[in-house]
């Protein structure tokens, strides 16, 4: 048997199977190469079997921390109708249901990633070990991709973990840790890392200890056999999961109606409606959309020299309150150590109680213990001096927003850290270029753009400016990958890349509620759309002084096409700024809840609303984010499609399951957008809605975004 993917080998009659030995990626997945592979030795497993040769089968993976992540994604996306993808499915059935019925014991050995089709492996052996390895994970997480698990997963986890477990995992496409695993009955036992494939082979051949209080012998699974029982858990599901995905994605109703359908069905029923169900969905747009962004995702985790780049060891804050403690928090919570400096100590105290509360609330949700909560809390240093400021590697300025006072603070810090330490700004608005010449050594400075909160959002925009070196930018590039953070590089220019798309769309909802379209009527053709909130939503989030000001600097650096609505201004001048002081277009309580609309900015809106056609409303509100973007490939802010993608999904919450603003664009047809651009133009302002010449170029030239 020759082997270029796989390992197999023989000792004391225990067949060893293994992974990742010639993988040269980071995560090591299965290939069609892989997969003809793992049938030829199973193949050859069954033969030995037969002739009583093997006592056992262990799986394993030959790369620390990496079991199986599951499918390569490209093999999904080459399929090129639901026949052939049902078809692929069938075969990854076939050759797991050829595991599972071997009679002599197999165990899965699993150390660190263990996702999707690796985890369906796994749930076909008779049992599952798993690592004490903190980053040993397990999950099926291809509702993520539009589809849901084929190869007999959504058959086989429910029986190994009951059905609320089962459901929990499968639509959510959560992770699972080694404890959290052991607990519902998801492994056998928790093994350290070191020993296990010393002890798997002993444990293989004894019989698997039933757990006291285990999964069988509970009234769980009693009652999730119960017909009525079993009604009411996927009428709940079914709820719960509209409520959160607004029924714009089809894969967790297909799972609901898969598993509900299958019940008490024979496995090979069973996976034939599987295989079906993922060949249909595999074929969706949705399905397509979030494969695009799968794939945009993990291009931008790839950095060619990143061994070449110094790390970050610690960090460093200038300006406490919100977005400096949050920062606070991204640096401790990477074990970056960061020293936060402000001039006052109640600006420190706010500091250190917002990422006090970043933790907590992981604290809560039981993903950080109260020892590590309290080791990295002690881990920030707060502080009104320059002391430690030699031993930093990277400072993030989180001061007011002024020009002048930033100027003065990088002047003041440039004498304060070492010739190699990296300053950058987190400004959201104002030039880096300019903030640059406040510095000697402009090369090692730039942008740094966070977005709030910084615990949730997981974008980050890294602003170049013409003295910046490309050393300064990859290693900040990496720095980001290293917190767990989405970076993209963009150039200096008004809003930089987000904040200069999302402006036009926020200015105009507020033309929209001057013209006499309701509060409500916005918000929702938005939530339709799939955003995540609606613009007057999101203005409150962002702050109504924000917005104004952002306003101002919009339309002073790209002129009449950026005018912003005189209503901005009358806004903030009832007082109310949003959710930081609990008033803005909404009413919120001090755990941050709606409790109604804000009469006094309603008495400025016209006491007559105007109903608009909801499609007609959400082309007001996207199509000058999409003339936007086209200027910002112009002006060479960023140089390509995907980058404006990544900005828009990952720093707005655009909707992921349309594929990205510009993914969207091509989809609906430049033409099209253009000709609605004129018709807008014609009809309500010629300044906001004239067309970039790129759009032009592109509906003459019948030529999509993604093909420049």
């Amino acid at each position: 048997m020759q082997l270029t993917q796989l390992t197999f080998e023989v000792k004391d009659a225990i067949a060893y199977v293994g992974f990742g030995k010639h993988e040269k990626k980071s995560m090591t997945t299965l290939s069609r190469d892989a997969m003809e592979e793992l049938r030829q030795i199973v193949t050859e497993i069954g033969v030995r079997e037969k002739k009583k040769e093997l006592k056992g089968v262990i799986f394993f993976s030959h790369k620390p921390g990496v079991f199986l992540a599951g499918v390569d994604v490209n093999l999904i996306n080459s399929m090129k109708s639901e026949a052939e993808a049902a078809r692929g499915a069938e075969q990854g059935q076939f050759l797991y249901n050829m595991i599972e019925d071997l009679r002599i014991p197999t165990a899965a050995v699993v150390d660190g990633v263990c996702l999707g089709g690796g985890l369906e492996m796994s749930l076909a052996c008779d049992r599952i070990y798993a690592s004490d390895n903190p980053k040993t994970a397990l999950g099926l997480p291809e509702v993520m991709l539009g589809v849901l698990p084929g190869f007999g997963g959504t058959y086989r986890l429910p029986k190994k973990v009951g059905l609320p477990n089962a459901l929990d995992m499968i639509l959510t496409g959560r992770q699972v840790k080694s404890k959290a695993a052991f607990k519902m009955g998801l492994v056998e036992a928790i093994l350290p890392t070191e020993r296990m494939l010393e002890l798997v082979p002993a444990l293989l051949v004894k019989p698997v200890p039933s757990k006291k209080g285990g999964f069988e012998k509970t009234l769980e699974r009693v009652a999730t056999e119960n017909f009525l029982t079993r009604k009411i858990i996927f009428q709940k599901a079914r709820e719960k999961v509209l409520e959160q995905s607004k029924g714009f994605y089809p894969a967790p109703l297909k799972i609901l109606e898969v598993l509900e359908a299958g019940a008490g069905r024979g496995r090979d029923a069973y996976l034939a409606m599987e295989a079906q169900a993922f060949g249909d969905l595999s074929q969706t747009v949705v399905s397509k959309n979030l494969q695009h962004l799968f794939f945009l995702t993990d291009k931008s985790k790839k950095l060619d020299n990143k061994d070449e780049l110094p790390s970050v060891k610690r960090g460093g804050v200038l300006g406490a309150g919100v977005m400096g403690g949050g920062i606070a928090w991204l640096f401790a919570n990477s074990e970056q150590a960061p020293i936060m400096k402000d001039l006052n100590q109640a600006a420190l105290e706010l500091g250190l109680k917002q990422a006090s509360g970043n933790f907590a609330s992981a604290l809560r949700k039981r993903r950080l213990s109260e020892d590590d909560f309290n080791r990295k809390m002690r881990s920030i240093t707060p502080t009104t001096s320059f002391d430690g400021f030699k031993g930093i590697d990277l400072v993030v300025e989180a001061v007011v927003e002024n020009m002048d006072v930033k100027k003065k603070v990088f002047a003041e810090l440039e004498t304060k850290v070492r010739p190699d330490c990296l300053l950058t700004s987190n400004t959201s608005s104002l030039s880096v270029t300019e903030m640059a010449t406040a510095l000697k050594d402009p090369s090692r400075f730039a942008g740094l753009h966070f977005f709030n909160p910084v615990n949730k959002m997981p974008l980050v925009e890294i602003i170049a400016h013409p003295g910046a070196s490309q050393k300064t930018l990859q290693t900040l590039y990496k720095w980001a990958l290293d917190v767990k953070k989405t970076p993209v590089i963009v150039n200096d220019g008004p809003g930089f890349l987000v904040n200069r798309i999302l402006a036009p769309y926020l200015n105009e909802a507020a033309y929209l509620l001057e013209a006499g379209v309701s509060i409500a009527d916005l918000d929702q053709a938005a939530l339709n759309f799939g955003m995540p909130m609606g613009p007057c939503r999101l203005m409150d989030e962002v702050g109504l002084d924000v917005c104004e000001k952002v306003g101002k600097i919009m339309q002073d650096g790209l002129g009449v096409r950026a005018v912003a609505s005189g209503l901005s201004h009358k806004l903030t001048q009832t007082g109310a700024l949003g959710r930081k002081n609990n008033k803005g277009f909404y009413l919120y309580d001090e755990k941050g809840k709606v409790t109604g609309k804000n009469p006094a900015i309603e008495a400025l809106l016209p006491s007559k609303t105007i109903s608009m056609d909801e499609t007609q409303l959400q082309m007001r509100l996207f199509l000058p984010m999409v003339n936007e973007a086209a200027y910002c490939l112009m002006d060479k802010i960023v140089d390509k499609a995907a980058t404006v993608d990544m900005g828009m999904i990952y720093g707005t919450g655009f909707p992921p399951f349309k594929g990205g603003l510009m993914s969207w664009a091509d989809t609906e047809g430049a033409d099209r957008m253009l000709a609605m651009m004129q018709q807008f133009a014609a009809e309500i302002s010629p300044e906001r809605y004239a067309p970039a010449p790129l759009l032009v170029e592109l509906a003459q030239s019948r030529r999509k975004f993604y093909e420049l």
